[in-house]
């Protein structure tokens, strides 16, 4: 089948990889879209040492279900993080940090990047009929984006800020803006001013930042300065929620963290049922944020595009034909 390889941070489109086959309570399923987020960028350059497909955005059918063929044609999405069941995590119901998880396209697993890929039907989320799927294919990152709210409790009264406007940092306005909260988001796109402005949430210059102002934070930059910032914005007791994962390591001030008694929450994955129903009400619509849609085999074209400043959302259409081909593998 054709899918995108990633191997020694090189990153090449290959035809030769086979389909895979679904073990015990698995299913294979036809990927219809994917899609390229901050994440996979990062892999190339090393965030995380990872052999095989990437990709972990994605919608698709059910086409091979050995122990389940009456799921066989489903419209699914799926949960990318693959628990063992019996570890001490899994037993304490957090399932998403087995000590044994296997995760789609990051960790152990191959992932969407790719015709046809493999993942236990437990994982398989079925998409209601009135969600298109170039919303569908949002699902996976806006419920990272609900598990803010889950962690943290946002008022109508919490003065909040979102550091960074791609992709992910529009997800998380569009759903913050729903609790009624002084929100403000940091924007230094063209582009990404518009889409704010048209939901009429309220953008910044990133020089006109208050410090010691907000309550929450969310750093969503996908770069280490977006933390620096953070902490500067944020006021004392208040709350600093980090979304951004990247290659390297991150300096941070812990003498101002304890004196203004701050506090940081990590982030990541989230609930998968939320995000659908909030894509069934349309008061969430991540559609906006699509740029372009690239052929599989036009996958290392798609990449590039996606690295381009103020990029917001790249898909791998796989009904599309290839439009010119793209061999050379490329890497950071």
């Amino acid at each position: 089948m054709k899918s995108v390889w990633l191997e020694n941070s090189v990153l090449s489109y290959r035809d030769d990889v086979p389909v895979p086959e679904p073990g015990a309570d698995e299913a294979l399923v036809r990927v219809s879209l994917a899609g390229i987020c901050g994440t996979d960028l990062e892999l190339v350059k090393g965030y995380y040492p990872f052999t095989g497909i990437p990709g972990h955005e994605f919608v698709g059918e059910i086409v091979l279900a050995p122990d389940r063929p009456e799921r066989v044609g489903e419209r699914v999405v799926g949960e990318i993080n693959v628990a063992c069941g019996t570890c001490r995590f899994c037993l304490d119901k957090l399932p998403r940090h087995c000590e044994n998880r296997t995760v789609a396209g990051i960790l152990n697993r191959n992932g969407s990047f790719a015709e046809y890929l493999c993942l236990p039907l437990a994982n398989l989320i079925s998409v209601p009929a009135s969600v298109s799927d170039a919303a569908a294919v949002f699902v996976e990152p806006l419920a990272a984006v609900l598990e803010i709210q889950d962690q943290v409790q946002i008022h109508a009264e919490d003065r909040v800020l979102v550091l960074g406007a791609g992709q992910l940092g529009q997800l998380i306005a569009q759903t913050l803006a729903l609790t009624g909260c002084g929100l403000r988001v940091a924007a230094r796109y063209g582009k990404q001013r518009e889409l704010l402005d048209a939901r009429r949430i309220a953008w910044i210059d990133e020089k006109e930042i208050s410090e010691r102002f907000f309550d929450v934070v969310v750093e969503a930059t996908g770069s280490p300065k977006g933390f620096a910032i953070a902490s500067r914005a944020v006021r004392p007791r208040g709350t600093v929620v980090l979304k951004s994962t990247y290659k390297g390591h991150l300096k941070i001030d812990v003498s101002t963290i304890v004196v203004d008694e701050i506090t940081l929450v990590g982030s990541r994955c989230g609930p998968f049922d939320t995000a659908l129903r909030l894509l069934q009400t349309g008061k969430v619509e991540p559609a906006v944020l699509i740029e372009q849609r690239y052929p599989l085999d036009d996958a290392l074209a798609a990449y590039e595009h996606a690295t381009q400043p103020g990029a917001l959302k790249v898909l791998l259409q796989f009904s599309l034909k290839n439009s010119g081909g793209t061999s050379a593998a490329i890497s950071p």
